[in-house]
C-alpha cells in the first residue's frame, strides 16, 4: 500500500492486512466491534472479518488482558485495545507480572505474541484518566517491547511489525496525531526497534518520540531562522532502546535535549541523559538537558497547554546547551 493517510487510517489498514494474512491473529477490546472503537481505528472490521475476530468485550481490562495472554498460549496472536491510556492500570498487574514474564518463566519455550495498543498522552482537551503518559512503566518491566509512532507511515508498519513479533509489545498511540495526514510507503524501512533521524542538524540533537516529535520538528524550524541547525531524532523504540543512532548523533552535535510530555523526574529522559552521559562523556559541550511534564497528576483539560512541552520550552532548553 502507498498513498496519503491519516495516522488512524493508517492504524487501520494495518489492522485489516494482518487480519488479511494471518487466521490466529484476534482484536479485543471495548467497543471496537459495530462502533469501531472511539478513535474509530477498527472501522468496519467486524464487519469484513466476523464477531469472533475482532471482538467486543466487557468493561474489564483486567479480564481483556487475562484472556489474550491465555488465547496467545493457544496459539493465537491477539491485539488487545485500551480504550483510554488510564484505564489500562485494572490490567497492569495482568501484564507486568504474567504477559512480561511467560516467555521467561518458560526458559524462551513459550512465545507471548499478544500487541496492546494504547491511546496516550494528551492534547485533546479529555477529562480526567484520558491522558496519561506511562511509558516508562511499562520501558521499566523487562520482558515488554514499548514502541511508539510519530507519522502515519511509522503508524501502520510499526503496527504490522508488532503483530507478527512473538513478544508481547506495548504499542503506544499518541491520540492528539490520529489525524496527522501523511505518505504511507509500501514497505517498512526500519526495524522495529530503529530510531529514525527526520531532520539532520549539526548544533544540538532533539530527542523525542510520539506525540513530542512534532513540537520538536517546529522547534528545529523556529531555530533555522536564528542560524542554528537542529537535529531531530524520533525515538520510536522505548524499550529496547537504539542508543546506536543516539550516540552517533550526539558524537556529532556535541549537545542534546530530550522532550517528551510525561513528568520528568525518573522519566525516559533520565534514562537516556544518563546512558548519553556514559557514552558519549567526552563528546558533550554541555549536560544533556530534558523537557517534559510537570511532577504532578495530569490537569484539568483548560489548563493542560501550560503542562505539555511547547515550542518554547523546547527552545528554551537549547538555548541553555548552546549557552554552556
Amino acid at each position: 500500500m502507498a498513498g496519503q493517510l491519516s495516522i488512524a487510517k493508517a492504524l487501520n489498514e494495518a489492522l485489516r492486512k494482518s487480519l488479511e494474512n494471518d487466521p490466529k491473529t484476534l482484536l479485543m477490546g471495548e467497543d471496537i466491534g459495530k462502533l469501531g472503537g472511539v478513535f474509530r481505528i477498527t472501522d468496519g472490521l467486524q464487519k469484513d472479518f466476523g464477531e469472533d475476530r475482532v471482538i467486543d468485550s466487557p468493561l474489564a481490562e483486567s479480564g481483556i488482558m487475562g484472556t489474550a495472554i491465555g488465547l496467545a498460549l493457544r496459539g493465537y496472536r491477539p491485539v488487545v485495545e485500551i480504550q483510554f491510556d488510564g484505564f489500562v492500570y485494572p490490567a497492569f498487574d495482568q501484564i507486568v507480572s504474567q504477559l512480561a514474564k511467560m516467555h521467561a518463566r518458560a526458559l524462551g519455550h513459550v512465545k507471548m505474541p499478544v500487541t496492546v495498543r494504547i491511546p496516550y498522552a494528551g492534547g485533546i482537551g479529555a477529562v480526567e484518566h484520558h491522558s496519561e503518559s506511562h511509558e516508562a512503566y511499562f520501558a521499566h518491566t523487562a520482558g515488554l517491547r514499548v514502541v511508539t509512532p510519530s507519522n502515519a507511515h511509522d503508524a501502520h508498519w510499526m503496527l504490522r511489525q508488532a503483530i507478527e513479533s512473538d513478544d508481547p509489545v506495548i504499542f503506544l498511540e499518541p491520540k492528539r496525531r490520529y489525524w496527522d495526514k501523511g505518505e504511507v510507503g509500501a514497505a517498512a524501512d526500519l526495524g522495529l526497534h530503529d530510531a529514525r533521524i527526520v531532520r539532520p542538524g549539526t548544533d544540538a540533537t532533539l530527542i523525542a518520540y510520539g506525540p513530542m516529535v512534532k513540537v520538536c520538528l517546529e522547534a528545529a524550524a523556529a531555530a533555522e531562522e536564528d542560524g542554528r541547525r537542529l537535529e531531530v531524532v524520533d525515538l520510536r523504540s522505548l524499550s529496547p532502546v537504539d542508543f546506536t543512532t543516539l550516540e552517533e548523533s550526539v558524537k556529532r552535535t556535541g549537545r542534546a535535549v530530550v522532550v517528551h510530555e510525561a513528568p520528568v523526574f525518573l522519566g525516559m529522559g533520565a534514562e537516556l541523559a544518563a546512558r548519553l552521559t556514559e557514552r558519549c562523556f567526552y563528546h558533550l559541550e554541555a549536560p544533556v538537558l530534558r523537557v517534559g511534564g510537570y511532577y504532578a497528576p495530569y490537569p484539568p483539560s483548560r489548563v493542560e497547554e501550560a503542562f505539555l512541552p511547547d515550542l518554547d520550552r523546547v527552545l528554551d532548553a537549547v538555548d541553555r546547551a548552546l549557552a554552556y
